[in-house]
């Protein structure tokens, strides 16, 4: 016990010591930001569906429009060296919002089987963790070609969307579900590989790199509770089904 413990011990620091070397002092430093702005956003939303799924705090449509409305803003009140905290605060108001709107999902699936919550955290969580020191460890650049070849998928599948508001093919709805999770999935190491690049070049944006990565985070997060729930609800259809 006590060798395989230090053999643990041995390897973890042997992967610490390859991302020193790998990464310059200022880039693990902003990395570090990104990361501990993403787990406090990540923490906003959890907050903001638990307040909601509560009932103490229910913005209905509100939440949808004002994340709209704070997206649009990150996105045009750029970092400027002085507006650090705004951003910020921006940036947790819409991970507030984004709870928000998860929670009467996250309701529903509360009253089929609280279980596929932690199942699709911890699928969430595991992937985002392994897919990340994955884009860490590769060599530098090598999953930027995926930027063109993602947007063009994601357009695809809007464009699949509006479609099917017409024809409401289930085929398509499952499709879309599973192959979304592969293109965030992709999206994270894609964005992660980005956000050491354009710290490299200067930009150390760090409420816009943990946006990002929070976008990738909650829409995983997001299909893996509807695939899950659908399961769900399909046992247990078969089950009344033999009785």
């Amino acid at each position: 016990m006590v060798d395989t413990a230090q053999n643990l011990n041995d390897r973890f620091q042997r992967f610490v010591n390859g991302i020193g070397d790998r990464y310059e002092p200022y880039i693990r430093q902003h990395l570090s930001k990104v990361y501990m702005v993403l787990a406090s956003t990540t923490a906003a939303a959890a907050g903001g569906a638990l307040l909601q799924m509560k009932n103490y705090i229910d913005l209905g449509m509100l939440a949808a429009i004002a994340s709209l409305v704070l997206v649009l803003g990150l996105h045009f009140y750029r970092d400027d060296g002085k507006n650090y905290y705004t951003r910020l605060g921006m940036l947790y108001a819409f991970g507030f919002c984004s709870g928000q709107t998860l929670g009467p999902l996250l309701g529903y699936i509360v009253s089929i089987n609280p279980a596929i919550i932690l199942t699709a955290l911890t699928g969430t969580f595991v992937t985002f963790a392994s897919l990340s020191l994955a884009a860490l460890l590769a060599e530098q650049g090598k999953y930027l070609y995926l930027g063109g070849m993602l947007v063009s998928v994601i357009n695809c599948m809007a464009l699949l969307s509006l479609f099917n508001m017409i024809f409401k093919s289930y085929f398509v709805q499952i499709t879309q579900l599973y192959v979304g999770v592969f293109v965030m999935a992709a999206f994270i190491v894609y964005d992660t590989q980005n956000i050491v690049e354009k710290c490299r070049l200067g930009n150390r944006d760090v409420v816009q790199h943990a946006l990002d990565l929070f976008f990738d985070v909650l829409s995983m997060f997001r299909r893996l509770l509807i695939i899950l729930t659908q399961k769900e609800e399909q046992k247990q259809a078969d089950r009344r089904k033999r009785k």
